[in-house]
């Protein structure tokens, strides 16, 4: 057996530890894999261009970041903040909440790729979070403010994680779909998809109940703070 393509392995970690630009170290490796495997030039430029062309979908998903950075630039979050700022019913916890069945209910859609950390975490709900919280307990101290962009992650992750599988078309439902099959067992992705959704009722149930805890957690932390800054500020009317 010829070990030697697995150099390419090689070059990659090498090239991640030196900070090399990232396309370079994965397009070097993988022509020193296939030189090291006997494919010939020719050869590995044309299975470069095909998996180029049928990955090409994964090029919209990095046209967002720069789109996302310029709006950023133009004051995206500060926008957002203030927004959420004017909104006085709305607290952190019905946010969180309204964000995590909206994104289990366009997962179970299929629409995955409308949600995420890079598209709607960071440049969205975390300024909208960070801005409800600030309102109902002044500025948020930097560990907590960490501490709530990670809840944002969370809260994100679940939606999507226990939404995706009452989508028939799934990868997860059509593996389920072989097992059974090679078993003799015949079942059909809707049959397969419906099984899941109380389980995506129960990671809702039981996710709104964590951000409960959550904001009420924050609420007892955040208490001491604001004691303090209102002795602070009325300090200087106390007559002797």
């Amino acid at each position: 057996m010829n070990y030697w393509p697995l150099l390419g392995v090689l070059c990659v970690v090498v090239g991640f530890v030196l900070r090399f630009n990232p396309v370079i170290v994965v397009v070097v490796a993988g022509l020193a894999s296939g030189l090291l495997a006997g494919k010939s030039i020719p050869e590995l430029l044309a299975l470069l261009g095909t998996s180029f062309v049928s990955n090409r979908a994964l090029l919209l998903f990095v046209l967002t970041l720069p789109t996302i950075g310029l709006l950023e630039r133009a004051g995206l979050r500060e926008h957002v903040h203030a927004w959420i700022g004017r909104m006085q019913r709305l607290t952190l916890f019905r946010l969180l909440v309204g964000y995590l069945g909206l994104r289990q209910v366009l997962s179970m859609l299929g629409l995955h790729n409308v949600g995420g950390h890079a598209q709607t975490v960071r440049p969205l709900l975390a300024p909208m979070s960070e801005a409800a919280a600030d309102k109902a307990h002044g500025r948020l101290p930097d560990h907590e403010r960490q501490r709530l962009f990670a809840v944002d992650a969370a809260t994100d992750n679940v939606g999507l994680f226990f939404g995706e599988d009452v989508f028939v078309a799934i990868g997860a439902v059509l593996l389920i779909q072989g097992f059974f099959a090679d078993q003799g067992i015949v079942l059909e992705p809707l049959h397969i998809a419906l099984w899941a959704l109380p389980t995506a009722i129960a990671a809702f149930v039981i996710h709104a109940v964590r951000l409960r805890l959550y904001t009420r957690g924050l609420a007892v932390r955040m208490q001491p703070a604001a004691g303090a800054e209102t002795a602070s500020t009325g300090g200087g009317d106390a007559r002797p």
